[in-house]
């Protein structure tokens, strides 16, 4: 059997993080309208486990051991590729105007 070779193409991955479900999504939504405005290819959005971020602490600074509140952080994260990315395109994901909350990193492969 022949082995099919593939040809190796840039690709842009950008990983969104988040600790509002809705403000990603949103995010994402944007972020795709803008790629496929500048006419990119794109694979995703995929969304990745939820990481939680769980605190126990005492209520009272001394007594009453068995009075604990529990709090948790909640991280939602969202990969999307892009195939072949050109330059405009890169422009104009980097003059993107996401809100407050939204962390992306943008890597090239």
């Amino acid at each position: 059997m022949a082995k099919k070779e593939e040809i190796s193409q840039p690709k842009l991955r950008l990983r969104v993080k988040s600790y509002d479900h809705r403000l990603i999504d949103n995010s994402v939504k944007q972020i795709i309208d803008t790629a496929l405005r500048n006419g990119a290819e794109i694979v995703g959005p995929i969304p990745l486990p939820t990481e939680f971020k769980r605190y126990t602490v005492n209520r009272s600074t001394f007594v009453h051991k068995n009075a604990r509140e529990q709090f948790e952080l909640r991280v939602h994260k969202r990969i999307i590729d892009i195939l072949g990315p050109s330059q405009k395109v890169m422009e104009s994901l980097s003059s993107l105007n996401l809100p407050a909350g939204v962390d992306i990193e943008i890597k090239m492969k």
